[in-house]
Formats: C-alpha cells, structure tokens, sequence
C-alpha cells in the first residue's frame, strides 16, 4: 500500500512539473500573438493610408483618350 501512494506522489510531483511547463509555453504562446496581433493592426493601418493617398478624385483623373 506504501508503495502505491509513494508512486501517486511520483505521478503527481511528474504531472505537476509538465503543467507548469505547459502554463510556460501557453504564456509565451500568447505573448507572440498579441506581438503578432499588433504589428498585423499597424501594417493594415499602413496600408490604408497608403490606398488612400494613392487614390485619386474621379474629378482630379483626366479622361481616357478616347473620349
């Protein structure tokens, strides 16, 4: 019987160490995406200014030559 619950301790010190080292992965995990998240948002904003400045009036175009 002494055996079986010094082996659930084992088990458990075992499954308590993969846990934690889980939680450290998870973390950091999360700390790319929002890193990931925000440079995404700023390129997008980039972007936008970009097309924007770009696009001109349809009154500034000057017509085809074939009109």
């Amino acid at each position: 019987m002494e055996n079986r619950i010094t082996d659930l301790e084992i088990r458990i010190t075992h499954q308590e160490a993969a846990m934690e080292e889980m939680n450290t992965v998870l973390l950091a995990q999360h700390k790319l995406i929002e890193s990931l998240r925000d440079e995404l948002a700023h390129l997008q904003r980039q972007l936008r200014d970009m097309n924007a400045s770009n696009i001109a009036n349809a009154a500034d175009e000057t017509p085809p030559p074939h009109y």
